[in-house]
């Protein structure tokens, strides 16, 4: 017989009632129609790992005096799917808008990752910052699985694999894994982060990675022409050729299947063989400006 169950769970635990939702690539949030709280509902990627690994990090992220949201109720039901609901934090996301704003965010990313970067004892790669048993997976293989199956017969493949290994030798730390500027809410003097679903273990070269690329492609999917992208501001974050191409290639193989055939294996050669960070940035935006002429989705 058909369930007819209508009440949301998180009613049931004395939470809501939540506004319209706001729908983003990988899940729908809502405010609580009082201010009090938000309710994120995962989607699209494994939305109930993302769910556990976020609630797991966020009751660690605290120890290390980073100020994050509390965890109100999480659960996974047939109908409503994965969800958590936080305490609602105080603060204006960072802005990259102005050049003393580019600054000041860059800031808060240095801040944060002192905080975090610190290494790790007997820790492995992997998604979440929960302890697990040494699979023997290298940093660079586990930045290579991420990649669909059929990446691994284009011909950048073994060019990017080979360009990866020099961060095996980079010590494990706890990582974020998506330090946008509006995860990071400024409060007076205080500042919190927010969405911790993409945390993981790894070298923090990733964390600065995933900032510069998105701190990129954002600017130019806004409408800012590839020469003026301010990459001056970005050479206080640790650079790795080859993990900003790894980056690129990723998000092209989560958009559309055809994507990622734009991309050569020239083109993956020229970026991870930059030494120079503001060099390879400029080269990451002429690559991005292209794939947007091109209509890849941002």
């Amino acid at each position: 017989m058909r369930s007819t169950k209508t009440t949301e769970p998180w009613t049931e635990q004395g939470l809501g009632p939540f506004g319209p939702a706001a729908l983003k690539p990988y899940s729908r949030t809502r405010f609580a129609t009082d201010g009090s709280a938000l309710l994120k509902i995962y989607v699209g990627i494994d939305p109930e790992g993302r769910r556990q690994r976020e609630v797991a990090t966020i009751e660690r992220a605290a120890l290390p005096g980073i100020s994050v949201p509390a965890v109100l109720a999480t659960g996974n039901d047939e109908e409503a799917g994965s969800w958590t609901a936080f305490r609602t934090v105080a603060g204006t996301p960072c802005s990259v808008s102005t050049h003393s704003a580019i600054e000041e965010y860059i800031g808060h990313v240095v801040a944060v990752s002192g905080r975090l970067h610190r290494p790790i004892a007997g820790a492995t790669p992997g998604c979440g910052w929960e302890a697990r048993q040494a699979s023997g997976v290298s940093s660079h293989q586990h930045l290579l699985d991420q990649f669909s199956p059929r990446c691994r017969s284009l011909p950048w493949w073994a060019e990017l694999s080979e360009a990866l290994q020099p961060i095996d030798s980079h010590p494990v730390v706890r990582l974020h894994g998506d330090l946008k500027p509006e995860h990071l809410l400024v409060d007076g003097e205080r500042l919190h982060v927010v969405d911790w679903e993409a945390s993981a273990c790894g070298p923090a070269v990733l964390d600065y990675t995933d900032v510069v690329f998105h701190f990129v492609r954002d600017l130019l999917y806004g409408g800012m022409p590839p020469a003026r992208v301010p990459v001056d501001l970005l050479p206080r974050l640790p650079f790795s050729g080859p993990v900003l191409a790894w980056r690129l290639l990723l998000w092209l193989d989560r958009r559309r299947t055809q994507d990622i055939d734009l991309i050569t294996a020239h083109d993956v050669h020229r970026l991870a063989a930059e030494e120079q960070s503001a060099s390879a940035y400029r080269s990451l935006a002429r690559t991005v400006a292209l794939l947007r002429a091109a209509g890849v989705p941002r």
